[in-house]
C-alpha cells in the first residue's frame, strides 16, 4: 500500500481523521503507519514527497503537516479558492471511455473533482496509465463563462465539477 491510498482513500484504516484542509500531523501519520505494520520513516516520506512524480503530497510551510493535493475519494475540504482558469485545459483517458465522455462529458465518479491539467502531455501520459491514450481539449475559458467554477490544487492539477460535452474536443 502507499501513502497515497491512506490519504486520499481510507486514512480511518489507520485511525486518522483529516483536519481541515486535508491536513495530518506528520508525527500523527509516522505512529499510525507504525501502529498498523506500515512503518515509514520521516526521511522515506520527505522522499515520497518530494518524488511523487504527480506532486500529489505536500507539507505546510512549517512542514509539520501533511496533505494530498487532490484525488481524494472521501469527503474533504482542501479549502480551494474559485480561480479563473486558461483559455484551454487537457483530460486524457483510455481509448475504451471516449464513447461514453462524447455522450455525457467528464465526470468526476468516486472522486471529488473532475482532473484537468495545463499541459498536453501530462494528460496523455495520465490517458496512457489504462491503455491508449485519447486527449480532450477543455475550452475552460467558454465554461467559465458558463459560471462553472474551477480550483487548481497546489501542485498544478486544474480541478472542476463536471465537464459537459459541448466544452470538450477530441484531439
Amino acid at each position: 500500500m502507499t501513502p497515497e491510498f491512506f490519504f486520499g482513500h481510507q486514512p480511518d484504516r489507520l485511525g486518522i481523521k483529516l483536519a481541515p484542509g486535508g491536513w495530518v500531523p506528520v508525527d500523527e501519520l509516522l505512529a499510525a503507519c507504525a501502529r498498523n505494520q506500515f512503518p515509514i520513516s520521516r526521511e522515506e516520506l520527505n522522499k515520497v514527497v518530494a518524488n511523487n512524480d504527480k506532486k500529489r503530497f505536500s507539507f505546510d510551510a512549517t512542514g509539520t503537516f501533511i496533505r494530498a493535493n487532490q484525488g481524494h475519494s472521501i469527503e474533504v475540504d482542501l479549502q480551494l479558492e474559485p480561480v479563473v482558469p486558461p483559455d484551454v485545459l487537457y483530460h486524457g483517458t483510455a481509448q475504451g471511455c471516449v464513447e461514453a465522455i462524447l455522450q455525457m462529458g467528464l465526470s468526476k465518479m468516486s472522486r471529488h473533482h473532475v482532473h484537468l491539467s495545463r499541459d498536453l502531455a501530462i494528460a496523455k501520459a495520465v490517458g496512457a496509465r489504462h491503455g491508449k491514450p485519447v486527449v480532450f481539449a477543455v475550452d475552460a475559458a467558454a465554461m467559465h463563462q458558463a459560471g462553472y467554477i474551477f480550483y487548481c490544487s497546489e501542485n498544478g492539477v486544474w480541478l472542476v465539477d463536471h465537464v459537459p460535452p459541448e466544452y470538450l474536443q477530441k484531439l
